[in-house]
C-alpha cells in the first residue's frame, strides 16, 4: 500500500501527523541532509576565508544559494547518488561538488569536504537540527504550558483546597499553590536546560586533524576548527574527541527531557485524580462521546493521552542517553541508527504537551465539591490547635487532639468547638481557636 495517515506503522506518521508534521524541518532524513548541506557550504566559506584559495563573489552567491534554497528534489537527488555510493554523507559531497561547477567553481571541488570525515559533518549538522528544534519548538510549547498552569494558579489563588498526603486529609492548601508547584518545577528544569552547552566534534578521522595537519603543518588547525564550530555554527567545539562525539551533552539534554516529561506525567496524574474527586468538571463538546456503552460519560482522555505519550517518549529517551555515550574504541556504528530516532520522543513529547493544554481548556472549577470535602474534614484543624497550645505551654496538647480525632470517621465543627469549650485556657486564647476552619488553615505561599 501507498504510505498515507492510514497505512503509516508509526502513529507520528499517521494518526498524529498534523500535530507534528513541522517536525520533518529538524528530523528527517530530508532536515539531515539540509543540515549536511549547510555545514559542508559553511566550512568551504570557511577555507576561503582562512586563504586556503580564492573564491570570487558570483561563485559564493550562487554556491551559498543550494545551502539556502535546499528542497525535497535536491534530497531526492542525493538519495539517487548514495544508491551509486552507498555512503550517504559521501552523496552530500557529490551533490555538492555538481552545484558548485554550475556555479563557476569546478577548480575548487576538492576543497569541498577537504580534510573531514562524515561524523565532522553529522556530528555537527545533527546537533544543528537538535538546537533548532529546542530552541523553536521545544522549549517554547512548555514555557507556554508553565504560562497556562501559572496564569490558572494566579485565577485560582484563593481558592482554599483540602491537602491529601498519603491519599488521607491532611492540612488545607490553596489550589492556585499546587498548580505552582508544576510551574516552578517545570521553570527549574528549563534553567538547568539552558546551561547544557549543543556540543559538536569536528577533528578528521579520530579527533587528531590528521589529515589538515599533515596538508597545512603550519596551519594551527585546533583554534581553526574551534572558530569554525564555535564562531560560524554556534556550538561547542569538544576538545578531545575520537572519530565521534561524545554525546554526553546530549544525553545530558535528554536526561533534562525525561525530568521534564515526569513532572507532566506527575501533573497529568493529579489532573485526573482531581477530576475523578469531582474537583473540577469537563467542558463538554458537541457530538463528542465519552463510552461507546455509557452515554453519561465526560473522560479525562487528554491527561490520559498525554500520560500515555510520555511514557513512550521516556522509554526511548533513556534509551538514547544511555547508549549513545558508549561507543567501542574510537568509534562503531552503533550511534548513527539510534540517533535516526532522535525526533521520535521529541514528536511524542509534543503531543502530551498539546494534549495537556487541550485539557486544561476543558477544566471546569467545582468550587462547591472542593468546598464539601472541607467541611467534612474538620480533623485537619487539629494540627492547628494543638500547635497553638504548645504555644501556651499547655499539658500534652498533641496527646488530646489524637485523642480527639485519630482513627474517628467523622469530626464535625461542632465537635472541634465542644473540644475548645473544655480547654483550661483562657478566653482570648479560645477566641483565636475559634477562629479557624478548614476554609482559612491554609497557612501562607510565596507571592505568584
Amino acid at each position: 500500500m501507498e504510505l498515507s495517515n492510514l497505512t503509516a506503522i508509526s502513529p507520528i506518521d499517521g494518526r498524529y501527523r498534523k500535530q507534528v508534521e513541522f517536525l520533518d524541518e529538524y528530523f528527517s532524513e530530508y532536515a539531515l541532509m539540509k543540515y549536511r548541506v549547510l555545514v559542508e557550504v559553511q566550512y568551504f566559506f570557511f577555507l576561503a576565508d582562512n586563504n586556503f584559495f580564492e573564491l570570487d563573489l558570483t561563485c559564493r552567491q550562487q554556491f551559498q544559494k543550494v545551502a539556502d534554497t535546499f528542497s525535497l528534489e535536491n534530497a531526492e537527488k542525493i538519495k539517487d547518488i548514495e544508491k551509486v555510493t552507498n555512503h550517504d554523507v559521501k552523496a552530500v559531497e557529490y551533490f555538492l561538488k555538481e552545484k558548485l561547477e554550475d556555479a563557476g567553481g569546478g577548480n575548487l571541488k576538492e576543497w569541498i569536504h577537504f580534510g573531514l570525515t562524515s561524523q565532522d559533518i553529522n556530528n555537527t549538522a545533527i546537533p544543528l537540527g537538535w538546537k533548532a528544534c529546542i530552541e523553536h519548538e521545544y522549549l517554547p510549547a512548555i514555557v507556554n504550558l508553565q504560562k497556562s498552569l501559572k496564569e490558572l494558579a494566579v485565577q485560582w489563588k484563593e481558592i482554599p483546597m483540602l491537602a491529601k498526603t498519603h491519599g488521607q486529609p491532611a492540612s488545607p492548601t490553596s489550589l492556585g499553590k499546587e498548580l505552582m508547584v508544576f510551574v516552578e518545577r517545570l521553570q527549574n528544569q528549563v534553567n538547568l536546560f539552558s546551561h547544557i552547552p549543543y556540543a559538536a566534534k569536528f577533528g578528521g578521522a579520530t579527533g587528531n586533524f590528521n589529515a589538515h595537519h599533515v596538508a597545512y603543518p603550519e596551519r594551527n588547525w585546533i583554534e581553526l576548527g574551534n572558530q569554525f564550530v564555535e564562531d560560524v555554527l554556534d556550538l561547542q567545539r569538544m576538545q578531545f574527541t575520537t572519530q565521534i562525539e561524545h554525546y554526553d551533552n546530549l544525553a545530558a539534554h535528554f536526561d533534562c527531557v525525561k525530568r521534564i516529561n515526569n513532572i507532566l506525567v506527575d501533573f497529568c496524574r493529579d489532573a485526573w485524580t482531581y477530576i475523578s474527586m469531582e474537583y473540577f468538571k469537563q467542558k463538554t463538546k458537541q457530538g463528542e462521546v465519552g463510552s461507546s456503552a455509557m452515554p453519561h460519560k465526560v473522560n479525562p482522555i487528554d491527561f490520559e493521552n498525554a500520560e500515555g505519550n510520555l511514557g513512550v517518549a521516556n522509554a526511548l529517551l533513556e534509551h538514547l542517553s544511555a547508549k549513545l555515550p558508549i561507543s567501542r574504541l574510537q568509534r562503531d556504528l552503533t550511534d548513527s541508527t539510534v540517533l535516526r530516532n532522535l525526533g521520535v520522543p521529541v514528536a511524542h513529547t509534543l503531543i502530551a504537551i498539546k494534549s495537556i493544554e487541550k485539557g486544561l481548556g476543558k477544566l471546569l472549577l467545582n468550587e462547591a465539591k472542593i468546598n464539601e470535602d472541607l467541611e467534612q474534614n474538620w480533623a485537619v484543624v487539629a494540627e492547628a490547635i494543638q500547635t497553638i497550645l504548645r504555644r501556651e505551654n499547655y499539658p500534652q496538647p498533641y496527646e488530646a487532639l489524637k485523642e480527639l480525632t485519630r482513627g474517628k470517621t467523622s469530626i464535625t465543627k461542632n465537635d472541634i468547638k465542644e473540644f475548645i469549650e473544655t480547654l483550661g485556657i483562657n478566653e482570648g486564647v479560645k477566641v483565636e481557636l475559634r477562629k479557624i476552619t478548614p476554609q482559612t488553615y491554609v497557612g501562607v505561599m510565596a507571592e505568584f
